[in-house]
């Protein structure tokens, strides 16, 4: 085929390659993530956003990690709503209704920008262990004692349409323990389906920072499903009440709202940084 188009997108340094394959044959998504991710020898990104047509919603959005295994993703989802509201001339606060991985969410482009801001609905936060996977007892794993590489960590874990461990720890601990017990965390046998790891310390009720190991990527400077896995983790464990919480990472700042028991909102910029095009490719 020819050479395949494609745009860069970001939101709070998340960065993402963003194909809009609804006039494409089906191509090796999972293949070309993992090319085209590379930051040396690729374009260069924390994922592969794929915009494609849906027989349900407005449109569907796939993301894949650098890895080539297929996830969920808040960031992503929110760029791809901003790149579709673009391209389609769609006027601010129109709710789009998009088909993921996770199922059916909405967004609102709540103004174009640039950077755009965007609302998006992240579902109802998953606590039970069957379904976050985590291999605990019990009805949440919510403060629970977590054994990796001979340290004893208190964890909460949840999933926001993907598993999330959260941590919680004062940031002058975070340089000593990330890199090291990040990756172990990820692939601890308590998580059959890998986790990412939120490292995280309460600075105030409404205001939580946060430093991010993405399972199948690493070391991140924004996430989204991390900061929703954030604020909710932070409310579960009695750290804050407040409805509506910025989330701090080394990119920037995202906004959550979740009153404690429906959906949960992630609020943010998304940003279109450049566009270019990708050697000729093969069908999968």
């Amino acid at each position: 085929m020819c050479a395949l188009p494609f745009v860069k997108m970001e939101a709070v340094g998340n960065d993402f390659v963003l194909v809009d394959g609804r006039d494409l044959p089906e191509l090796a998504w999972s293949k070309l993530a993992v090319e085209m991710c590379r930051r040396r020898t690729g374009v260069g990104s924390d994922g592969l956003l794929v915009l494609l047509n849906s027989g349900t919603a407005d449109f569907r959005m796939r993301m894949f990690n650098p890895d080539g295994s297929e996830d969920h993703c808040g960031n992503g989802l929110r760029c791809t709503a901003a790149y579709y509201s673009s391209v389609e001339s769609i006027p601010p606060n129109v709710v789009l209704r998009v088909e993921t991985l996770a199922g059916e969410r909405s967004v609102v482009v709540l103004d174009p920008g640039p950077p755009a801001l965007v609302k998006a609905s992240m579902g109802r936060p998953e606590l039970h262990p069957s379904l976050i996977p985590a291999n605990f007892d019990g009805e949440s794993v919510v403060r629970r004692h977590l054994r990796v590489l001979d340290r004893d960590l208190e964890v909460t874990s949840l999933s926001v349409g993907t598993t999330h461990t959260v941590v919680f720890a004062p940031e002058a601990q975070w340089e000593r323990d990330f890199a090291l017990l990040s990756p172990a965390i990820e692939v601890h046998p308590a998580y059959p389906e890998r986790t990412s790891v939120l490292w995280t310390d309460v600075i105030r009720p409404d205001r939580i920072a946060v430093r991010i190991w993405e399972r199948g990527v690493g070391e991140t400077l924004g996430c989204g499903t991390g900061a929703c896995a954030v604020a909710a983790a932070a409310r579960l464990a009695g750290f804050t009440v407040d409805s509506r919480v910025e989330v701090v990472s080394r990119g920037g700042s995202l906004y959550v709202e979740w009153d404690g028991e429906g959906e949960i909102f992630l609020i943010g910029p998304a940003r279109f940084v450049f566009k270019g095009e990708w050697p000729p490719t093969s069908k999968s």
